[in-house]
């Protein structure tokens, strides 16, 4: 592991969820029933882009955060992120009056630039091709006296996130469903690992599955292999919050241990399932937000008779390219 810390458990997913109580959004799950009828089986939705900064990321940064003891947090923090991490990590040291320092690519969506500094972050850009953004931030860090916070690989960001497990289980029972399947999008892992953590021990018949773009998909093949599995390039997908190099040491642990596997999906069946999310749904997914979806509809996992939550992550996409997506002869399906 990268530090003395234990793996996160069911308990720790719970005492972070009372710990964002009172911050996070309790993002609606969302049910179609005319989607519903084309699939032949019931699709929720969990709303993560209506989530405080537009993604999942605001639970593990605020979770994080607020364990910082009083002198770590007058230190400040730096995390090192393509946007959503970024923007939570932002928002959460605002809100815990922490001043915080965020590396992000140069090449990253300006929407989430602009969010990460109107939060009142100071960023520094990098090269995804020629440096190493966590030497920058942890060089940082050390020079500063500041806390590092990781993206997804550490037992406080994974439990921040994994709070969607148990809330999306409530939800769906409030709607009289038991969910046969819960499907999350997949970068180093934080996301699909927390909460299938959470799930398997709340609901363990319920499966579980990472879902991650194609040419990208460094889980799914680790989980093949058995051993962590790195990606070849680091660009290539306009699935932009979807390009972690390799899965985490404590994520892939705890892939090995919850998940039932990780599925995969092409941009174009990407830009598919973000049209599909806006026309049935009303949600603006970006395209990392949209890859569980887009598996989904793709037949990645069969849900005719069945009961499957996808988690759609985030909605920090440019106007730009969200007009080209919806323009686009790109239609789902349903």
């Amino acid at each position: 592991m990268s530090n003395d810390l234990p793996l996160p458990t069911a308990d720790d997913i719970a005492a972070a969820g009372r710990r964002i109580a009172d911050m996070a959004i309790r993002t609606p799950l969302l049910e179609n029933p005319r989607v519903n009828d084309r699939l032949g089986g019931r699709l929720l939705l969990k709303a993560e882009p209506l989530q405080r900064t537009g993604s999942f990321k605001f639970r593990g940064a605020y979770n994080f955060i607020s364990q910082l003891t009083p002198a770590q947090r007058r230190a400040g923090v730096v995390a090192w992120s393509s946007g959503n991490h970024a923007q939570g990590v932002a928002e959460a040291a605002r809100l815990l009056q922490t001043a915080a320092t965020i590396v992000m690519p140069i090449d990253a969506p300006a929407v989430k630039v602009a969010n990460t500094r109107a939060s009142g972050a100071q960023v520094i850009t990098y090269d995804r091709i020629k440096d190493d953004r966590e030497a920058i931030a942890r060089e940082l860090a050390d020079r500063e006296g500041r806390t590092p916070i990781p993206p997804y690989d550490h037992p406080w960001i994974i439990a921040g996130q994994g709070t969607i497990g148990p809330e999306v289980l409530d939800q769906a029972r409030t709607m009289g469903a038991v969910l046969d399947a819960v499907i999350a999008p997949c970068s180093g892992g934080g996301l699909s690992t927390g909460i299938a953590t959470a799930v398997k021990a709340l609901s363990p018949i319920t499966q579980c599955f990472a879902a991650e773009p194609a040419g990208f998909d460094d889980l799914a093949r680790s989980l093949a292999a058995g051993t962590i599995q790195r990606n070849a390039h680091l660009t290539g997908s306009f699935c932009d919050a979807l390009l972690a190099p390799c899965p985490g040491t404590y994520t892939f642990a705890l892939a090995r241990r919850h998940l039932d596997g990780s599925l995969v999906a092409t941009d174009e069946e990407v830009g598919a399932a973000m049209e599909l999310a806006f026309r049935e749904f009303k949600i603006v997914a970006e395209p990392g937000g949209a890859v569980a979806l887009a598996c989904m509809l793709n037949g990645r996992l069969p849900i005719k008779g069945r009961t499957i939550c996808v988690v759609c992550s985030g909605g920090n996409v440019d106007g730009v390219l969200f007009a080209s997506v919806l323009s686009a002869d790109r239609r789902a399906a349903v």
